[in-house]
């Protein structure tokens, strides 16, 4: 009796030292990219914006469809080089009243230079510097691009030229695009976790809007493939001395919430698929100026929901 005991005892405690070490299996997802090899971000992302403008309500939805390629330069110690180029852009804005207007780079009409310079953006290069924790260091290559693409546009307006640059400068120049891309790989943790183990990111993303988000991540799963991480962040505006819209002086008074659930491949850490839903509430004011003599105060919310995969 006392030889079975032992041996029902010594196997449970074998399967208890099995089991304990996958229990609390501790991991760093990180990226571990190939030289030479091109990975794609497409990202299709769908805007709603409400707003009350003089007591009138007033909606509009704005559809975007981006194709990336980012092609493996070189790694130096744990910096990644890569040439990264625009492979496809599509928006489509649907208003209130019914009108709809899409600008799309395969189809660049005569009487569309939205388009065409979408279009003259494809598969031009520019180059991005990472960490293989998802540090972003450097973009560079981005404004030459848009300089030259804005030489070469036939456009008689020049006041259209200067408005149309300034668009795009905000949506895809530099600063814009650093901080799309830090939002987007701020996800990685800087110490080894387990199942269930949260870390907190803090970025700024640049673009129209300046905002701060801090997000605390969590390895939800880990499957043979692939690691599963949620995200829960705050998201706060923050106002910059120079921030203008249309030539006008403009400040940001929102906050609100991004809910992230992100499946990052096991063997390269690049993102094979990123959900996110943003919700954003508060007022966008236009400060006193020629124009909007006095200003005006607009509220507003924003609801956005984007699905990033790599292909």
């Amino acid at each position: 009796m006392k030889n079975a005991l032992k041996t029902v005892l010594g196997i449970f405690l074998l399967a208890t030292a099995a089991v304990a070490p996958c229990s609390a299996q501790k991991v760093k997802p990180a990226l571990k990219l190939v030289r030479g090899n091109t990975y794609y971000n497409v990202s299709n992302i769908t805007t709603t914006i409400n707003q009350t403008i003089n007591n009138n309500a007033v909606s509009y939805n704005v559809g975007m469809s981006v194709t990336m390629a980012n092609k493996v330069l070189d790694k130096k110690d744990s910096v990644y080089n890569l040439e990264v180029s625009y492979q496809h852009i599509d928006m489509k804005m649907q208003m209130a009243a019914g009108n709809s207007t899409e600008y799309n780079s395969d189809k660049p009409g005569p009487q569309d230079p939205f388009s065409q310079i979408l279009g003259a953006i494809l598969n031009k290069p520019f180059y991005v510097s990472i960490s293989t924790s998802g540090k972003v260091l450097s973009v560079t290559g981005i404004n030459d691009v848009l300089d030259a693409i804005f030489k070469s546009v036939n456009l008689s307006d020049t006041s259209q030229v200067k408005q149309l640059r300034a668009q795009f400068s905000q949506s895809f120049g530099e600063k814009a695009f650093k901080g799309n891309l830090t939002q987007t790989y701020s996800i990685y943790p800087t110490i080894l976790v387990a199942k269930g183990d949260k870390w907190q990111m803090n970025s700024r993303i640049e673009s129209v809007m300046t905002a701060d988000v801090q997000t605390v991540y969590q390895l939800q799963d880990i499957t043979p493939t692939s690691y599963l991480v949620h995200g829960d962040g705050k998201l706060a505006s923050v106002n910059t001395a120079n921030a203008q819209v249309n030539g006008m002086p403009v400040k940001y008074n929102l906050a609100g919430s991004i809910i992230s659930d992100i499946i990052l491949d096991k063997a390269t850490g690049w993102i094979t698929q990123d959900t996110q839903k943003e919700n954003v509430t508060g007022d966008f004011e236009i400060l006193d100026n020629p124009s909007v003599p006095g200003g005006m105060t607009i509220p507003m919310t924003i609801n956005v929901v984007s699905v990033v995969t790599d292909k």
